[in-house]
C-alpha cells in the first residue's frame, strides 16, 4: 500500500507541476491586458476614436487568441480505436511467445485486417507494450501523458497537452493569434515607448510627460515592458509558426522531421504528403468560413491518412473485417472504422489517382480479351 500511495502522491505533484508554464502564460497574458486596456489605451492615449478603434481591435484579437489557446489546453488527445488494441485471446498468445519473430508474425496476422502501413526501423510492425496496441501510422506514444496519441506531433509543456490529431489545427491558430496579438500591441505601443524612451533620464521634462500621453511613472514602466515583451515574443512565435506553416504545408508532424516515417518499401519522408492544397486541407478542412476559428473541421479520422508513395500491399484490408481491398493512396475513399467518411473526405482521398489491385486485375482481363480476339482474328 505505501508504494502504491508514494506513486500516487508522486503523479498528485508532477500533474500541478505541469500546470505551471500554463499559468505563467496565463500571468503574462492578464498582465499585458492590464498594461494594454487601462495604462496604455485608457490613461494615456487622449484621442477618443483612437482609444476606440485600438480597444475595438485588441479586443477581438484577444479573444480569438484566448479562444485558441483553451481549445489547445483543454482539447483531449485522441487515442487508437479498440480495432488497434489486442484482445485478451491476442495477448495470451503474444505472452506466450518468446522469441521475436514469433510474436512479428502474431502482430502481422492482426495488423493484416487494419489500415496499418509503416513500420519500424527494422521493417517490423509497430507495437506499444504499455498500451498493449498496433499503432497506427503517425501514431506514437507519449511519455508525459502515458497514452498512445493520434498523428502525435509533440508534447508542448505550455498548454500541459499532447498536440495532435485531435487540436494540432487550434495549436496553430494558437501561434497564428498569440503573434498577431503580439504584433499588435508593439504596433500601437511603438509611439508611447518612444515618447518615453526620449524622454528617459531627463528630469526638467517631467512636467512636459503628462500632455506628452505618458500620465506617470507606472503607467511609463508598463508601456516599457509591454512593448519589450510583445517584441520579444513575436520574434520567437514568427519562428515556431514559421516552422509550423511548414510542416502543414509538406504534411509532416514534428516527430516526422525528425525521423521520417519507414513505409514497407524504406523511409519516405514525403510519404504523407499530397501537394500544399490536399496537405493544407487535411488540417484545415474544405470549408474556408471555419479555417480562422478554433473549431474542429479537419479530415479524416486520426487512424488512417492518404499517402501517395506506398508499394501496395495485397495483404491488407482497409477495414476490420478485412473485406474491401487496400488502397494506400485512399483514393477509393476507405470507410475506415464502420462509419464512412464525410463528402468533404471523400472529395480529399477521391481526388488522388487510385490503383488498387481490382484496378489491376481488370487491366489483365481487358488486355487478356484484346489478345483472344487479335487470336480469333488471325485464325479466321
Amino acid at each position: 500500500m505505501a508504494p502504491s500511495g508514494s506513486r500516487s502522491i508522486k503523479k498528485g505533484c508532477q500533474r500541478v507541476l505541469y500546470w505551471i508554464p500554463v499559468l505563467f502564460i496565463a500571468l503574462i497574458v492578464a498582465w499585458s491586458y492590464y498594461a494594454y486596456v487601462l495604462q496604455l489605451c485608457i490613461e494615456s492615449i487622449e484621442d477618443i476614436a483612437q482609444k476606440v478603434i485600438y480597444l475595438l481591435v485588441y479586443h477581438v484579437i484577444f479573444i480569438m487568441f484566448v479562444w485558441a489557446y483553451w481549445q489547445t489546453i483543454f482539447t483531449r488527445p485522441m487515442n487508437p480505436l479498440k480495432e488497434f488494441h489486442l484482445s485478451y485471446s491476442d495477448k495470451e498468445l503474444l505472452e506466450r511467445e518468446d522469441r521475436g519473430e514469433s510474436q512479428q508474425e502474431i502482430l502481422r496476422r492482426i495488423a493484416k485486417d487494419l489500415p496499418i502501413y509503416t513500420r519500424t526501423n527494422s521493417g517490423a510492425i509497430r507495437f506499444c507494450d504499455r498500451c498493449q496496441l498496433l499503432k497506427p501510422d503517425r501514431c506514437h506514444h507519449c511519455s508525459v501523458c502515458d497514452k498512445c496519441i493520434l498523428k502525435m506531433d509533440h508534447h508542448c509543456p505550455w498548454v500541459n497537452n499532447c498536440v495532435g490529431f485531435s487540436n494540432y489545427k487550434f495549436f496553430m491558430l494558437f501561434l497564428a493569434y498569440s503573434l498577431l496579438y503580439c504584433l499588435f500591441i508593439t504596433a500601437t505601443d511603438l509611439q508611447y515607448f518612444i515618447k518615453f524612451w526620449l524622454a528617459g533620464g531627463r528630469a526638467h521634462l517631467r512636467l512636459k510627460e503628462y500632455r506628452n500621453g505618458l500620465p506617470d511613472t507606472q503607467a511609463k514602466f508598463h508601456i516599457l515592458f509591454l512593448f519589450f515583451s510583445a517584441s520579444m515574443f513575436s520574434v520567437s512565435l514568427a519562428s515556431l509558426l514559421t516552422y509550423h506553416c511548414w510542416l502543414v504545408c509538406k504534411n509532416r508532424s514534428t516527430l516526422e522531421a525528425v525521423r521520417s516515417p519507414v513505409f514497407r518499401h524504406g523511409t519516405d519522408k514525403n510519404g504523407f504528403s499530397l501537394g500544399f492544397s490536399k496537405n493544407f486541407r487535411q488540417v484545415f478542412g474544405d470549408e474556408v468560413k471555419y479555417w480562422p476559428i478554433p473549431i474542429f473541421s479537419g479530415l479524416g479520422d486520426g487512424c488512417s491518412f492518404p499517402a501517395c508513395l506506398v508499394n501496395l500491399d495485397v495483404e491488407q484490408a482497409s477495414s476490420p473485417t478485412g473485406s474491401t481491398p487496400v488502397n494506400k493512396s485512399a483514393a477509393d475513399g476507405r470507410k475506415f472504422p464502420s462509419k464512412p467518411l464525410r463528402e468533404s473526405q471523400s472529395r480529399l482521398l477521391t481526388s488522388t489517382p487510385s490503383w488498387t489491385e481490382s484496378d489491376i486485375a481488370t487491366d489483365k482481363e481487358r488486355k487478356g480479351a484484346s489478345n483472344q480476339g487479335m487470336t480469333i482474328e488471325h485464325e479466321a
